[in-house]
């Protein structure tokens, strides 16, 4: 494992400024290959401690293309995954589809949820143990303009309720945009939010009655001297130590941005920048039980850079520095918008594989070491 610092932001940098790619491209650059264990390495590991790697489904699907996953497991220890699929992304057939593994195997792809004749985007699986499964997503025709709905499932996903607004009469976006809720100390729910209508404006939403009622934060405040381009989206959550928050995020900038809050995520701090590089796409961090983060992310310092290498960091000092753990993908394509959860044998990771499936990764503790 090897540490993300300066150093390394400023070599990644001059690699994409020697190395001239295309930003369609997504070819792996071997300067950030070289700084982790390759895929397969980490695979072996993963298997020898019992864990398991495995695409979600195969070519055989019900849709030409999938994107953005999330995962999450249910009470009876299945593992429950969705995306968006359809003939493209923001094409009017894009569904929510979802799968579920159980008894060593993943269940065929059925559609979860088709509220209209418009896109649905980011689905967000997340559970509550006191109250059940959720299922957040978007629908909308463009994306500055789409509207949040949500599902509950009180039987570990095997039924959900009719999608309603999250919030009625909402357009731009409420509760979670790409990346799970969390749970705080106080028990309320704190969702990473963001919209995208006159500029990128993350925030985050509360809810303390189980998703019933929501309250908004005020947008975080962005220097554009400090984050320079569109702004900040997408961000990823968790809770340092009761009332201390903390916010990674997208950005256009070249690496990922950060923002920390002291009162339980009421206000933030402005936007400030991380050695973490980010090629404009979502990444998505956990809190294990030991203090520990974990990062799954495109370690790229390139505005609309290649979505690979596919990438698993660690911090053991809340967030301040990071160490590869391995890749999780280096081939060329994209590999993009992990989620990654903890599971009671460990993590689980899903992520886009080419826009053509979804992969997973069932990771125990002891591989993580």
């Amino acid at each position: 494992m090897r540490t993300i610092s300066k150093v390394l932001t400023a070599v990644l940098v001059a690699a994409t400024t020697v190395t001239a790619v295309a930003d369609d491209d997504d070819m792996a650059d071997p300067a950030i290959v070289a700084l982790a264990p390759a895929p397969a390495i980490f695979q072996e590991k993963v298997e020898q401690a019992g864990g398991r790697v495995d695409f979600v489904f195969e070519d055989d699907r019900p849709f030409a293309q999938c994107h953005a996953s999330t995962i999450v497991e249910a009470g009876d220890g299945s593992l429950l995954c969705a995306w968006f699929g359809g003939t493209e992304e923001s094409d009017p057939d894009v569904a929510v589809w979802m799968s579920r593994f159980k008894d060593g195997a993943w269940s065929a792809p059925t559609r979860a949820a088709k509220v209209k004749q418009e896109a649905h985007w980011n689905p967000v699986l997340f559970r509550d143990p006191e109250r059940g499964l959720f299922l957040f997503f978007k629908v909308g025709v463009k994306v500055p303009v789409w509207q949040q709905y949500w599902m509950k499932s009180t039987d570990n996903g095997e039924s959900w309720s009719e999608p309603v607004e999250l919030v009625p009469g909402d357009v731009g976006g409420r509760g979670p945009v790409r990346s799970k809720p969390i749970i705080l100390s106080t028990g309320e729910w704190l969702a990473p939010s963001s919209t995208e209508m006159g500029g990128w404006k993350p925030f985050v939403d509360f809810s303390d009655d189980g998703g019933k009622t929501w309250r908004r934060s005020d947008d975080f405040e962005i220097d554009k001297k400090v984050v320079r381009g569109s702004g900040a989206i997408q961000p990823t959550l968790w809770e340092s130590e009761p009332g201390k928050v903390h916010a990674l995020m997208r950005t256009a900038a070249g690496f990922v941005a950060r923002s920390d809050s002291a009162d339980g995520g009421k206000t933030w701090t402005p936007l400030y920048k991380t050695d973490l590089p980010n090629n404009n796409s979502g990444c998505d961090v956990l809190k294990l039980d030991d203090g520990r983060l974990l990062l799954v992310y495109n370690p790229v310092g390139k505005n609309w850079g290649a979505r690979t290498p596919l990438t698993l960091a660690v911090s053991a000092d809340n967030g301040e520095s990071w160490k590869m753990i391995a890749h999780l993908e280096t081939d060329n394509g994209e590999y993009s918008y992990p989620a990654i959860v903890r599971t009671s044998k460990g993590v689980a990771i899903s992520y886009t594989w080419r826009r053509e499936r979804v992969r997973s990764w069932q990771v125990p503790l002891e591989a993580l070491e």
